[in-house]
């Protein structure tokens, strides 16, 4: 049987680590491939690498790990992490999948790894009708109307405050703790991290093409291949963005 491979899609890193270090203890002929902070990298990476596990957590910026879920359709197995209590997460042990509860407790991580070793052995399950058909009451609940994506950004240059419209923006470019938003008039300083601000863009308009970039896709004027990576170039300027490899199979139909 071919080495048996895995992504980690976790927001928090203690937890991450736990789940890795955990892994790697009990279970180390699997092969963690790669990490994701955010649902959208997460199912980039998952499309891209194709691994026999998911790990994913439920509540991630951007794309949640349900959502996250019914986008792979059966293309691999699917263990759900979650901080919602025993009672909450019982419904989960009724469908073809498997749970994890943080924090993590080494014989719960022991029993899902045992059970993995046994469904790798079938194709994975497809949850498309499952997630559709339920979700647990604690998820229902806890979980509040999705917010409007942002219209309008509070931004400064130098010394002065600036409203500057999202739609203005070309792209975003992580700046340490802060972004840089750059539009056609110039770039403006935003005090919350690139990641923060993600989660309050529209998926639809706002793609992550990099670790430290988001573009604008009504900005982009064409998608570029050469020899050293993938490049977005945009309208009326000369800039090219480059595609970290983990994001090109966003641009892969086009």
């Amino acid at each position: 049987m071919n080495t048996p491979t895995a992504l980690i899609i976790e927001d928090e890193a203690l937890p991450r680590q736990r789940l890795r270090d955990g892994l790697a203890q009990l279970w180390p002929q699997l092969q963690v491939l790669a990490e994701a902070e955010d649902g959208d990298q997460g199912l980039a990476l998952a499309l891209d690498l194709r691994p026999d596990i998911v790990f994913v957590d439920i509540r991630l910026p951007g794309l949640d790990g349900l959502s996250l879920a019914r986008r792979l359709k059966g293309l691999a197995h699917i263990v759900f992490v979650t901080a919602y209590d025993a009672h909450a997460v019982q419904a989960f042990e009724h469908g073809a999948i498997d749970y994890l509860l943080k924090p993590l407790a080494e014989a719960r991580l022991r029993e899902t790894v045992q059970r993995l070793q046994q469904r790798l052995q079938w194709p994975p399950a497809q949850l498309a009708h499952w997630l559709q058909q339920w979700a647990p009451p604690a998820l229902e609940a806890a979980a509040a109307p999705a917010a409007a994506p942002l219209r309008w950004l509070q931004a400064s240059q130098g010394e002065r405050l600036h409203l500057v419209m999202v739609a203005d923006v070309s792209h975003f470019r992580s700046d340490n703790k802060y972004t840089c938003a750059v539009t056609a008039e110039g770039e403006f300083l935003l005090r919350l991290s690139l990641r923060e601000l993600l989660a309050q863009l529209d998926p639809g308009q706002f793609w992550q093409i990099h670790r430290a970039v988001v573009i604008n896709l009504a900005h982009v004027a064409r998608v570029e291949r050469r020899l050293t990576g993938m490049e977005v170039l945009l309208k009326g300027s000369d800039t090219r963005l480059p595609v970290s490899q983990s994001f090109q199979s966003r641009f892969k139909p086009m």
